[in-house]
């Protein structure tokens, strides 16, 4: 499998392992195969019979071709162990009707983000092996919650590998940033910035792409990669628990094979959801991808018009880990309807003028898989407290605007179709509004909440949100999202 830049198909090809490594490509695009492995019937069927990590191996050996399946399966193994995934690996839960909810949230971190960042790095740790790498890994991250947490315990304490994560200081919910401030690990370090997460995404961005910023690590005996989902080693795990959940819903006697689901995923970065269309690329029977958005809707406005435009007010909402304007995944989705040439085009557009509108023809092959709602505050609120009252289903704010979002394609297609609800956080994520939006109001902190919650519900608190007030906390620095840079040079030279 090899893989290239969507912005020029004509890059010099590289293996997995090097783009793993590399994250990001050095003219600004994102890493995407030159084609499309298959996913057949026969299968499928079998991968029924399997355990997760088994499922996981045999999808990532389809596109990780220079692992061998033995490698990849030891690692799958090792990342979705019992211990680490309490309460099952990419639970599917029937809410009520034909709406199941894929919940992915069992993790170390409370977060859908833990599915891909507990293996990634092990694919990482291979990758540098296989490539010859002297060199120690400097991973960047830019979190809008979910991802920077997940990201550091995926990598604590990892030989040959730093990490550097930015986050909003103003952008992330008091759970979210107790868990990145108490943070453990030798090798980790985390920094608040003043701006929102697309400053801190685009800082990202702008260092990975900097020649300067490139020597003077390599200098220091560094290079960058990155653990977001703009990484492969990032995105391919996703896929895997799109056909596992097929695989679930043909154990459950809920579908046949060959039946068509459609799927459902809040998303602000896209990548969540260009995994369920590689999933549907691959061969399963996906039919209609729904995209699901908070009030910051620039997908949904995307989707039905084919203009992309963040020059617009950004909203801060109860789903922060949605709230964003660059959707850095959008990107690959161009690509494989587009071409390289139209996406350097609407790239450059984006960064100069920060908008674009995609061809007719471009527009016509989106429309064939993807459509995109969106709820608002008071909606999102809303969703929360139907499904507890009427389908006692207990759900966080991002998955709510799914359900929502699920909810109203149907009510507007009359489409009957099961659809696969991605839930990507458990509800004590987010359990001052979660709470709120079940009574009305709330008087406390975001810690507070989480006993009251659990009193209201009669569950459990997820176990790893227990007692984070009684951890140390590290990290406390804030930093103008514009010194990003020279954050990186005082940390690798300390």
């Amino acid at each position: 499998m090899i893989y290239k830049s969507t912005r020029n198909a004509n890059s010099e090809p590289k293996s997995a392992a090097e783009i793993i490594k590399q994250g990001l490509s050095s003219d600004g695009g994102l890493f995407v195969p030159t084609s499309i492995p298959s996913l057949c019937e026969s299968e499928i069927l079998e991968m029924c019979a399997d355990s997760y990590p088994v499922r996981a191996a045999k999808v990532l050996s389809k596109f990780l071709s220079d692992y061998t399946y033995d490698e990849l399966l030891e690692d799958c193994t090792k990342a979705y162990n019992e211990t680490s995934f309490v309460g099952g690996t990419a639970q599917l839960v029937h809410t009520y009707d034909n709406i199941y909810s894929l919940e992915l949230w069992h993790g170390p971190t409370a977060a859908f983000k833990d599915m891909a960042l507990q293996i990634m790095p092990r694919l990482l740790s291979r990758a540098l092996k296989k490539t010859g790498e002297t060199r120690d890994a400097l991973i960047l991250v830019a979190t809008s919650g979910d991802t920077g947490k997940a990201a550091l315990e995926g990598y604590r304490d990892i030989d040959q590998i730093k990490m550097m994560v930015f986050y909003p200081a103003h952008g992330v919910s008091q759970v979210q940033k107790l868990q990145m401030a108490t943070q453990t690990g030798s090798n980790v370090n985390v920094v608040a910035i003043e701006g929102n997460f697309d400053n801190a995404q685009s800082g990202v961005k702008e260092i990975f792409s900097n020649p300067e910023s490139a020597k003077i690590l390599n200098e220091n005996g560094y290079f960058f990669s990155s653990a977001n989902s703009i990484n492969w080693g990032r995105l391919a795990p996703q896929i895997v628990y799109y056909i596992s959940s097929y695989c679930d819903l043909l154990t459950m006697d809920k579908i046949k094979m060959g039946d068509k689901i459609n799927v459902c995923v809040p998303t602000g970065n896209f990548g969540n959801i260009f995994a369920a269309y590689l999933a549907k690329l691959m061969g399963l029977p996906i039919g209609k991808l729904i995209c699901a958005s908070n009030n910051n809707n620039i997908l949904t406005d995307f989707l039905r018009t084919g203009t992309y435009d963040r020059n617009r007010n950004f909203h801060l909402t109860m789903s922060p880990s949605m709230d964003i304007l660059i959707s850095s995944n959008l990107e690959r989705l161009l690509y494989f309807t587009a071409g390289d040439k139209k996406t350097a085009e609407y790239m450059e557009s984006l960064k100069q003028n920060g908008a674009y509108t995609v061809d007719a023809d471009t527009m016509a092959k989106i429309n064939e898989s993807f459509i995109g709602y969106f709820a608002d505050e008071e909606t999102t609120a809303a969703t929360i407290k139907d499904y507890y009252d009427n389908h006692k289903y207990l759900c966080d704010t991002h998955t709510a605007v799914a359900l929502s979002s699920a909810e109203q394609y149907i009510n507007e297609s009359g489409d009957k179709t099961p659809i696969v609800v991605a839930s990507t956080a458990s509800p004590y994520k987010f359990a001052i509004d979660v709470y709120k939006s079940l009574t009305g109001e709330f008087n406390g902190s975001d810690l507070d909440a989480l006993e009251a919650l659990s009193d209201l519900t009669n569950t459990e608190i997820t176990y790893p949100l227990r007692d984070l007030d009684k951890k140390d906390v590290r990290f406390t620095k804030i930093i103008d999202h514009k010194d990003m840079l020279n954050e990186v040079y005082s940390y690798i030279k300390k």
